[in-house]
């Protein structure tokens, strides 16, 4: 008499094994993945995807309900610097455009300056729309690799000196008309998304996920925005917030 039992009818059940036989083996597969705890800081949003400028930040979870009614007041010292910034890169961006069109290459001196604009720029954004509770640092990191001062954020650019297309570069206040112009409709949307934002936080204590998405990825569209129109690449920014 064979010691094993017969298979199961189609459709039922495999039985049980006899009392006193080995167990089955164990699943081989790799275990199920479990989510993270809500809350815990997942991995940067906004991975590289090939365009030389790339911005990603790490989203706390949580947000203090208290924060959206002061972020904007804490952070006019930051306004304050920006402002200069910006006149600085004003000034800066025409020496570029120069040197772009005649000697077919920005420095690396004025595209550093560049970059830490912009960098010091995305990291007050995150703050002003309460994406995050920690103060954004005073310091203007010149490098082009971001050498990771604010833990929140990482803005990286591939350097890109000589071999710059003069074409372009003479073209570049007429190139960058289609992403004024998408630029537009995107304050519009970010104005009505920071408004539920605004209420999201202060009753949930957190960003909506879609919310924060569309946050994260105006910031990141907005910095290749910049970047392309400041020369410090030559490649037409993507219009996707990816």
């Amino acid at each position: 008499m064979s010691d094993h039992a017969p298979p199961p009818p189609p459709g039922q059940p495999p039985a049980p094994p006899p009392y006193g036989s080995a167990p089955p083996p164990p699943h081989s597969g790799p275990p199920p993945t479990q989510p993270p705890p809500y809350g815990a800081p997942p991995a940067y949003a906004g991975g590289p995807t090939g365009y030389p400028v790339s911005f990603q930040f790490s989203s706390p979870g949580k947000i203090a309900r208290w924060r959206p009614l002061v972020h904007w007041l804490l952070a006019i010292p930051h306004f304050i610097v920006l402002y200069v910034l910006s006149i600085v890169s004003s000034v800066l961006v025409i020496a570029a455009w120069f040197t772009g069109v005649f000697a077919g290459k920005v420095p690396e001196g004025i595209q550093s300056l560049m970059i830490a604009t912009i960098r010091y720029g995305v990291r007050v954004q995150t703050y002003i729309f309460f994406l995050r509770e920690e103060y954004p640092p005073f310091s203007f990191d010149l490098d082009f690799t971001d050498p990771g001062t604010d833990p929140r954020t990482r803005f990286d650019v591939v350097p890109a000196i000589e071999g710059r297309s003069r074409l372009t570069i003479f073209f570049r206040a007429l190139l960058v008309i289609p992403h004024t112009i998408v630029y537009f409709f995107l304050l519009i949307a970010v104005y009505f998304v920071y408004i539920v934002g605004w209420f999201a936080v202060i009753i949930l204590g957190r960003w909506p996920a879609g919310l924060e998405s569309f946050m994260i990825g105006f910031i990141r569209w907005s910095a290749r925005y910049n970047a392309y129109y400041y020369l410090l690449t030559d490649d037409f920014p993507p219009f996707g917030f990816e």
